[in-house]
């Protein structure tokens, strides 16, 4: 049975939308609120609910005027007698949603829901067949949105009854807690659970709970909807995580568990003859009346690197890679520390951008190299002195920048503009960038051969370790390690690319506490759904108290630190650093950055890196 099958049968074939219309697996017995339970609100509580009524409508006329990308992993979880459970198999869908045209759309009316064939998990993610489709922008079906907003059409006080609970600070935001029921008994589709409205604007920055109607017979799913404040008094969608028990399971243990992300909001809708338009870089200088005469070579090179910039802003336009950020700085600079280490002279300082997608995957476009942000967030193991983190940083780059060294680029064709880029009909397919097989066995070896320097020898157990963690959990994160435009971790074979370092790290030990082979996604990096920056979190140290705490790879619940919106400094008026200097052909010295930070209360140190002034991380 393959993957897509298995999960049909033991999910979605039983269940009408796996992300869509989430409500309550057994109403039976779920005591409702009635209207003597509710006591009268006060004239501030009224106040802020009739204000957040108000603010909903904003949210709602906002996204219909927005084509954001929209992105959905889902985990099916099986018991797992040390772990407790762990995934057994996986989906992942992506795509650019134009919500003018779902939201109060039809397609789903309460009889529309039944198949006759059970196929229902087909048509509840319909709506994300992966990004050649949706920049078409031709998604009708609108179950998807429920979870995004309270109620589309009908969130008013006549609709809802409204029950205060407490305040309330999510971050640094003050919220009043309200319990939310539908006033009329079996409202179908109406939402009932618990909302935050923030105190000072009236908007809603959480709601958690589900949808009325469900039976059983007809189950509907449990999510946690967080919204970012994006600009001054607006507040969108950013995450949502949805999760059902398996109510056959004696430990409690899940059936399934999802993350939805959010971002793009800026991105337009695409133009109709914007494949064939040129693209302008920004910050672009003529250095003509100053620069020396071109060499033949230089020429080649500056060919390969004119379809490389294309590829490059092509990817940021189209919203799969982050706007560049301060912690691409630092990930470039450990790039370029592992030039200097091995002495390898370069004109083109290495740069680092993050993708913004869930499957681990690197690719070098040019010489900029990208990391998927869940390669970046489940490699992030905290030590006192960041030493694990660094190892696997080290040997994630080492891999991209040997292709750079070996000179493996992509197509030269997309240096020509009427090539440009992501035919709206068939973007990943008309834009392959992964490297081929003996490229990947090439780059593999050489890898070996740059993180085998004095300076980087000692990371290599990390990172054989994190491949030891991957390897027990292949089968059930087939979704996770097929990547969309670059290149897996993994041979066909489903061995590793740098399967010579695996034998250099300790032996794989889930019992063992000190042990933290591999984390969870998100565990290290944000990002901000209106500018598609990625930032660094600072999350407090968690000691492990079990093996059950370890959930590496897993998708975990969302808990945003929300904090109001601020203006972006002036440039002008704040002073600028230099950027730490990269290695040129007349440097061998590393590149020079802060120290790491150190987090408190962490486990027992591992040995240092042996870099003297490592990217603090």
């Amino acid at each position: 049975m393959n993957l897509r099958t298995k999960l049909a049968v033991s999910i979605a074939a039983a269940l009408p939308f796996v992300l869509s219309m989430p409500a309550s697996a057994f109403p039976i017995g779920k005591k409702k609120q009635t209207q003597q339970d509710v006591r009268k609100l006060t004239a501030a509580q009224s106040a802020l609910v009739d204000k957040a009524v108000t603010r909903e409508a904003l949210v709602v006329k906002t996204l219909k005027d927005r084509t954001p990308i929209v992105e959905t992993y889902i985990q099916n979880m099986r018991p797992d007698p040390v772990m407790g459970q762990t995934p057994d198999a996986d989906l992942h869908f992506l795509g650019r949603v134009d919500f003018g045209k779902v939201i109060n759309d039809t397609g789903y009316t309460r009889g529309d829901r039944e198949d006759k064939k059970g196929n229902f998990f087909k048509h509840s993610l319909g709506y994300i067949s992966g990004l050649s489709s949706a920049l078409h922008l031709t998604y009708h079906e609108s179950g998807f949105v429920q979870m995004l907003l309270v109620d589309s059409s009908s969130f008013n006080r006549s609709t809802y009854t409204f029950s205060y609970l407490r305040n309330d600070f999510l971050g640094t935001v003050p919220t009043m807690v309200f319990d939310v029921q539908p006033t009329r008994k079996n409202a179908y589709g109406r939402f009932a659970g618990r909302i935050w409205i923030e105190r000072n604007g009236g908007n809603i920055v959480r709601f958690n709970g589900d949808f009325d109607g469900g039976t059983a017979n007809r189950q509907f799913f449990h999510f946690d909807s967080w919204r970012t404040n994006v600009q001054e008094g607006l507040w969108m969608p950013t995450s949502v995580y949805v999760e059902e028990t398996d109510p056959k399971s004696p430990t409690h243990s899940l059936e399934f568990k999802a993350i939805n992300y959010i971002w793009g909001y800026s991105l337009k809708v695409p133009a109709k003859d914007a494949d064939e338009a040129s693209l302008q870089v920004e910050g672009a200088v003529d250095e003509s009346a100053q620069a020396s005469d071109v060499s033949p070579l230089q020429a080649e090179r500056e060919w390969v690197q004119q379809a490389e910039d294309n590829v490059i802003d092509r990817l940021f336009t189209a919203g799969l890679i982050d706007a560049p950020s301060d912690f691409d700085k630092t990930l470039a600079a450990l790039a370029n520390n592992i030039l200097a280490y091995n002495n390898i002279p370069s004109t083109r300082p290495i740069k680092v951008r993050t993708l913004l997608t869930e499957p681990l995957e690197s690719i070098a476009i040019g010489n900029t190299i990208l990391l998927s942000k869940s390669l970046i967030d489940t490699t992030a193991v905290q030590t006192t002195d960041g030493a694990q983190q660094m190892g696997n940083l080290n040997a994630l780059l080492a891999f991209q920048v040997a292709h750079i060294i070996l000179g493996h680029h992509i197509d030269t064709k997309y240096a020509f503009s009427d090539r440009l880029l992501f035919p709206s009909e068939s973007a990943f397919q008309k834009l392959p960038m992964h490297h081929t097989d003996q490229d990947n066995e090439e780059a593999a070896k050489k890898t070996m051969e740059l993180l085998s320097v004095k300076d980087l020898a000692d990371g290599q157990p990390y990172f054989g370790l994190y491949l030891q963690q991957l390897q027990a959990r292949l089968k059930g994160l087939k979704a996770l390690t097929d990547p969309q435009i670059g290149d897996s971790l993994l041979k066909p074979d489903g061995t590793f690319w740098m399967q010579a370092i695996v034998s250099k790290g300790p032996k794989l030990n889930n019992t063992d506490l000190k042990q933290q082979a591999a984390m969870p996604l998100g565990a290290f990096l944000r990002f901000d759904p209106w500018t598609d920056q990625v930032i660094q979190m600072h999350s407090a140290y968690e000691p492990l108290l079990s093996a059950r705490d370890k959930l590496p790879f897993e998708v975990t619940p969302v808990y945003l630190k929300l904090t109001y919106w601020q203006p972006p400094a002036d440039p002008a008026a704040a002073p600028t650093a230099a950027p730490a200097p990269a290695p040129t052909a007349s440097s061998d010295a590393p590149v020079q950055a802060p120290a790491p930070a150190t987090p408190a209360n962490t486990a027992a140190a591992a040995p240092t890196t042996g870099t003297a002034n490592p990217p603090q991380l």
